[in-house]
């Protein structure tokens, strides 16, 4: 039978950063469920110390929406994933609404012919 290892003798499980980054961002486009037509995924950045990440997400939305929800279901989904997936504590999730689509304006510039 084997003996047992402390956990300080069978050393540790380090995460990139970018393995972060990409688990906030999958997150992110769960929580947002569409891009909108024209638009990018969202994108993370992480700044990770010890098992603590601070998470900084771009993404892009349809307009006319709720912003002020979908930015806190961001923040929450994000928080949850990379704390169930990465282990880590997200104190932090900044959200940053970097472009509206607007349906509207969408749906005037189709009906132009040039």
């Amino acid at each position: 039978m084997a003996a047992q290892v402390t956990a300080g003798e069978r050393g540790a499980t380090r995460i990139a950063d970018r393995v972060v980054a990409k688990i906030a961002a999958r997150a992110a486009r769960e929580a947002v469920e569409t891009v909108p037509d024209g638009g990018s995924p969202p994108r993370a950045s992480v700044a990770v110390r010890h098992d603590t990440a601070r998470v900084r997400v771009s993404l892009e939305l349809d307009y006319p929406c709720d912003i002020g929800r979908q930015c806190g279901a961001v923040r929450h989904q994000v928080a949850e994933r990379v704390r169930t997936l990465a282990g880590m504590d997200v104190p932090e999730v900044v959200v940053h609404v970097e472009r509206l689509h607007s349906a509207r304006v969408r749906a005037a510039a189709q009906g132009r012919t040039r």
